[in-house]
């Protein structure tokens, strides 16, 4: 990706909400509909500009390019096209950009009195000057979730593909987190829900922003106890048990889910 030159001497990108002092350099990222363009210019000063972090000594900021507007070079990559063509760390820089400058888009109001919002002094958030209404960025958490049974060389893995792909392309269970459950909970209620099939030994593995649109991904394995597996048609076209060595088309590297998959493969845990 050329137009990115940052200096990556520190690897992490490091959200706050103001730049750090010693900050000798700028790197803006253009947010246009849901595609970026990035480069060393702010372009238009008028347009919303908001900062996302710090990345090594450069500070980082999300402009939200307005409806017929462009860049000078355009803006070709969206988010799943631009995973693989820079670091990580500045891939996640990006989807923050996107996520930032979306939840400034609609929340320009206050959802409580209709005022218009102004950014709060000391966090991230947009305060209502009428009812005084905190407005955070939108997360949403869910769970995804690789069931295993059997064990040793005998061991398989339920895999499913999505009612809404369309593509034979298999991967793990996946649902958002309900309010009032724990994310052990969600995990159990999402696999019974989707494919009918009780589990037990639920264990965390590690987790993944995913701004697509605005949510963090909850990684988790579980052993299966007992069901045949029964899909919900409005969620799974259809799931199956898999070995290691007879796979189906499996994601590619951007989600967790190729991950959690490897791990199982390689036998890493």
């Amino acid at each position: 990706y050329r137009q990115w030159a940052m200096n990556t001497s520190n690897p992490f990108f490091r959200p706050s909400l103001r730049p750090a002092e010693d900050a000798t350099q700028h790197r803006y990222i253009h947010v246009v509909g849901s595609k970026v363009f990035i480069d060393d210019r702010a372009a238009d000063d008028t347009w919303n500009c908001l900062f996302l972090g710090m990345h090594g000594d450069t500070a980082c900021w999300g402009i939200d390019v307005p409806t017929g507007e462009d860049p000078a070079y355009g803006a070709d990559y969206d988010l799943r096209s631009l995973y693989g063509m820079v670091s990580e760390a500045e891939w996640a820089m990006a989807g923050r950009a996107v996520q930032l400058v979306e939840w400034a888009r609609t929340h320009r109001f206050c959802g409580r009195c209709g005022t218009e919002t102004r950014m709060a002094d000391n966090d991230r958030a947009f305060k209502c000057p009428s009812c005084a209404l905190l407005s955070f960025p939108r997360l949403a958490p869910a769970i995804i979730t690789l069931v295993t049974r059997g064990e040793g060389d005998d061991e398989q893995a339920l895999l499913a593909r999505g009612a809404q792909f369309p593509v034979p392309m298999f991967s793990c269970l996946a649902g958002f987190v309900e309010a009032g459950e724990n994310l052990e909970q969600a995990v159990v209620r999402e696999v019974e829900e989707e494919v009918g099939l009780a589990v037990e030994s639920v264990q965390y593995v590690g987790s993944q922003p995913w701004p697509f649109p605005h949510s963090i991904m909850l990684g988790f394995r579980a052993r299966w106890v007992s069901g045949d597996i029964v899909c919900d048609p409005a969620e799974i076209a259809e799931a199956h048990w898999y070995s290691r060595d007879d796979l189906p088309m499996i994601p590619p590297g951007i989600s967790i889910a190729r991950r959690l998959i490897d791990d199982w493969v390689f036998r890493r845990y």
